[in-house]
């Protein structure tokens, strides 16, 4: 099981996609959210965004709401972890 997956089923995001991650932790603002919203424009919808960052990105959260990505943080020894995916149409 790779770390990515372990982190994963903590979180709501989906288990059966495709993982793509992003570390951002060693970036200073606005970097992490510039970085995670441009790869997430080319990510295909199918695949979960894993962002590894020092602090929950707060600012991130409803940028993604916008976009129609759902989202889930985790704090891990290393610093915190936030999958993000393409959230079902209800």
């Amino acid at each position: 099981m790779t770390p990515e997956t372990s982190v994963l089923e903590e979180t709501d995001a989906p288990t059966d996609r495709q993982v793509e991650t992003l570390d951002v932790a060693d970036l200073g603002p606005p970097e992490p959210l510039r970085q995670t919203l441009e790869l997430l424009a080319d990510l295909p919808d199918e695949t979960v965004l894993v962002q590894h960052n020092d602090r929950a990105p707060q600012f991130l959260f409803p940028k993604l709401a916008d976009r129609g990505y759902a989202h889930d943080t985790v704090e891990t020894d290393d610093g915190v972890v936030t999958a993000i995916w393409a959230a079902a149409d209800d």
